[in-house]
């Protein structure tokens, strides 16, 4: 069988880790136990994932964090799309949200001066220091004295250099630093609170424990995503409606 574009499930992970830092290799391996993936094998066994089927995951950990449709229903999604069905508006939605797609695994792994963010990122070093000045990322210093940006934030400046075209700038980018800030001490408690419940801080680190506790913070930041998003909409929708009373 012919191996070229295909990748290994570590491989996979690590490419699609930026955008899902809570993906790990047994949330793959669950997912095809599910019966939502099928990935080709080598004789010895080990697991080769095209670029449909890494496409396909995407899909799947889109819908899962952003559309909180349970796995039942994404295999019914995945199964429309098969047999050649319209896909839902849900479905839809993955497709839109993959116009910012996963950084490439080599640009994520490494440290890159900001002189070559036009070539890397496609953006100007001007607008990266914006980015740090309000504190959406943090350079580094090299020893030579060069300041560095780190490749996993790659797909952050990418999608901050979007919001530009919608008139949201570095700037307006500053709240949501300060509110990360806060909300990391709710987040934080929260987790002790929820492990606590499941057996105890203390308890054995597992594999298994270890994706419960993501997947648990996982859709705590969904869920509160949707709290916050609905309180801006309704606000905004408001403003407009009292415009044209």
């Amino acid at each position: 069988m012919p191996d070229a574009g295909y990748l290994t499930i570590g491989k996979v992970v690590k490419r699609l880790q930026s955008l899902y830092p809570d993906l790990t290799i047994s949330k793959v391996r669950y997912l095809e136990d599910e019966g939502l993936l099928n990935p080709s094998r080598t004789p010895g066994g080990y697991r080769l994932y095209s670029q449909r089927d890494i496409k396909r995951l995407e899909t799947i950990l889109y819908l899962q964090k952003n559309r909180f449709l349970p796995l039942s229903v994404i295999k019914d999604e995945l199964e429309r799309e098969d047999s050649g069905e319209p896909p839902s508006a849900a479905a839809e939605s993955a497709v839109e949200a993959s116009l910012v797609g996963p950084v490439d695994e080599e640009i994520a792994e490494k440290f890159h001066p900001i002189d070559r963010m036009p070539e890397v990122a496609g953006v100007s070093v001007s607008f990266v220091r914006q980015l740090s000045e309000a504190g959406v990322i943090t350079l580094k210093r090299s020893p030579h004295g060069r300041d560095l940006v780190d490749g996993h934030d790659i797909g952050l400046i990418r999608t901050c250099d979007e919001l530009r075209h919608y008139g949201i700038g570095p700037k307006n980018l500053r709240q949501y630093v300060n509110s990360a800030n806060r909300e990391s001490a709710m987040f934080e408690q929260a987790l002790v609170v929820y492990a606590k419940k499941g057996g105890g801080v203390e308890a054995e680190v597992t594999d298994e424990s270890r994706e419960r506790f993501e997947q648990a913070f996982s859709r705590m930041l969904a869920l509160t995503d949707v709290v916050r998003t609905e309180l801006i909409r309704r606000l905004v929708h408001q403003s407009f409606k009292d415009m044209e009373g």
